[in-house]
């Protein structure tokens, strides 16, 4: 599977990004910015999983 969501370490955690825009992943109007590295790693892969099922995100 074709990833589409990556980490990178911020100041203040852990940052889920877009590796199509290279912006912050945002989860209803939230950005996944400052997470903990086992919660980012969570979202990346749910991110990652829902953008291969052909859901249609709205990042």
């Amino acid at each position: 599977m074709q990833k589409r969501f990556d980490l990178r370490e911020d100041p203040d955690g852990w940052t889920v990004f877009d590796l199509f825009t290279g912006w912050p992943a945002v989860v209803s109007g939230v950005a996944q910015t400052g997470l903990d590295i086992q919660d980012a790693d969570e979202m990346a892969e749910l991110l990652d999983r829902l953008a291969h099922s052909g859901h249609s995100l709205e990042i």
